[in-house]
């Protein structure tokens, strides 16, 4: 079992860019801003030693595969 990778919100879109999906630095920082219920779009976190917000890697993929099979699973091929 590999470890947590955690990534900033810079090395985000990084790695969304690497899987084909071209989002601005502005579309990410919505996804992690807070709504006004407290709750993001995108399970970033207030990393407890240098304050920046993280989300781990495993996570984010795992996130956009379970996009991609919902959206073929509710297709009508």
């Amino acid at each position: 079992m590999e470890p947590p990778c955690y990534l900033r919100i810079d090395q985000v879109r990084t790695l969304l860019a690497e899987m084909g999906i071209e989002l601005s630095e502005r579309q990410i920082k919505r996804a992690a801003d807070p709504d006004p219920n407290g709750k993001r779009k995108l399970p970033f976190f207030v990393d407890p030693i240098d304050g920046r917000l993280k989300i781990e890697k495993g996570t984010l993929v795992r996130i956009y595969r379970e996009a991609q099979i919902d959206a073929e699973n509710n297709s009508k091929i």
